[in-house]
């Protein structure tokens, strides 16, 4: 009788790997899919990637373009008036008037941008009425008196006097009118003015004339609670959230006319510019639900260039 082994109850066994490991079936696998796709094929998939990254980039742009700039967002002739506080529907520019020292005679004044255009306001706190009314007391002061007796009087010195006074006069109206102009100011005083035209332009004390607010929803409409009556205002319009929109975008532009070129690495204007953006965005924020739709909000989007840009979204400055 044959006997037969016993198979063995200890046997070994190597460890598995698995097939989506294998570097060998990766290789085999790369192998037949380059056999059965040609070189046609990986260029049109190529192609065709290429073309899906350019639309891409491309639609990007357009959307960034339309949603426009955070900080800047579009230059108005509003904004432009900024500058030098030269009233925005004014044609001519500065650049147009010549800014030279010297004249044709000594009798007539060199040109200056007061002679292209009126400011809507003066430097060191002045008024078109008050400077008036100072040049105007400082000739009656200047003129010549004339003789009392007028049999002994020279019609000819008297003549050329008054000519002469004239012609001071004149250059003292303009040596003034350079001084008190805001064009030749600093930036401190400049910005002093334009938060006053800003006051004046966004106010609700100004704008409640010829502004109508937003229509009453359906609940304030249908609701039984009685209207209060509104407060009477007690000088002009300071604290509404346009006039302090209007303020911000001011004092944004400022700086972000110093964080450019040679002063990117401040990093204390950074910080507040930054500081200024968020609050501005706050601000917008609650205007845009409060307001939407109204012509209040209307105005102040088109004088001030904002886009969606500055309320909606996260802002970077980089």
């Amino acid at each position: 009788m044959i006997e037969t082994a016993k198979p063995s109850l200890f046997h070994w066994q190597l460890p598995r790997r698995a097939f989506s490991h294998s570097p060998g079936r990766l290789k085999v696998r790369e192998r037949r899919r380059g056999h059965y796709e040609d070189a046609y094929a990986r260029e049109q998939a190529r192609q065709r990637k290429a073309a899906n990254m350019a639309r891409q980039a491309e639609l990007k742009g357009q959307r960034a373009a339309a949603i426009g700039d955070p900080i800047r967002g579009v230059t108005t002739p509003f904004i432009k008036s900024f500058d030098t506080d030269l009233p925005s529907q004014a044609s001519a520019s500065i650049e147009d008037v010549s800014h030279t020292t010297t004249s044709s005679s000594a009798s007539e004044p060199p040109p200056s941008p007061a002679d292209a255009m009126d400011e809507a306001h003066l430097n060191y706190y002045l008024t078109k009425p008050e400077l008036a009314n100072s040049l105007d007391y400082s000739r009656s002061l200047s003129e010549p008196i004339a003789a009392g007796n007028r049999e002994l009087a020279d019609p000819a010195k008297e003549s050329e006097a008054a000519k002469m006074h004239d012609a001071g006069h004149k250059i003292a109206t303009e040596a003034i009118s350079r001084i008190v102009s805001l064009a030749n100011a600093s930036n401190r005083e400049r910005t002093r003015a334009n938060i006053q035209r800003i006051i004046d332009t966004f106010g609700r004390h100004n704008t409640d004339n010829h502004l109508r607010p937003k229509a009453p929803s359906l609940q304030s409409s249908y609701s039984t609670v009685a209207e209060q009556k509104a407060t009477p205002r007690a000088g002009p319009d300071t604290g509404s959230s346009e006039v302090q929109i209007g303020i911000l975008t001011a004092k944004i532009r400022i700086l972000a006319d110093r964080y450019e070129g040679a002063n990117r690495n401040d990093k204390a204007n950074k910080r507040n510019l930054r500081l200024l953006l968020h609050r501005r965005q706050k601000l917008l924020k609650y205007m845009y639900k409060k307001e939407r739709g109204s012509e209040r909000w209307t105005n102040m989007i088109e004088k001030l260039g904002l886009t969606e840009a500055a309320w909606k979204g996260e802002i970077a400055v980089e």
